[in-house]
């Protein structure tokens, strides 16, 4: 079992930035690929940013060159830095924890970007 508590979501200007945080408990941390996706009003749900355990990155399009996603194995931790926000980027933040096809993920955390 996995549990996955967001963090760092809230209200920001456009061309601000904000830190997301995924604290993760229960499970060996580092066996698992951590991931971040969002989800906007009336918008399916998608990927944002991932590394896997490997430590092999990738990031949606939208967002590269703007969005930073680290874990920190010691504090089984993974981290969204966001910058250079837009309003496209308002949406739902949801953790994602995935080993073998088993997913887990957290209850989300809101980030709206408006002036």
């Amino acid at each position: 079992q996995v549990q996955l508590v967001e963090s760092g979501g809230g209200l920001v200007q456009p061309g601000g930035s904000l830190r997301l945080s995924c604290a993760a408990s229960g499970t060996i941390f580092r066996m698992y690929a951590m991931g971040w996706y969002r989800q906007a009003p009336g918008k399916q749900r998608e990927l944002v940013a991932r590394k896997t355990s490997g430590g092999i990155t990738n990031y949606a399009d939208s967002v590269k060159g703007r969005f930073t996603i680290s874990r920190d194995g010691a504090r089984n931790t993974v981290y969204l830095q966001v910058d250079s926000l837009t309003p496209e980027d308002t949406a739902v933040y949801y953790c994602n924890a995935e080993r073998d096809g088993l997913e887990y993920w957290g209850q989300g955390t809101q980030v709206t970007v408006s002036s």
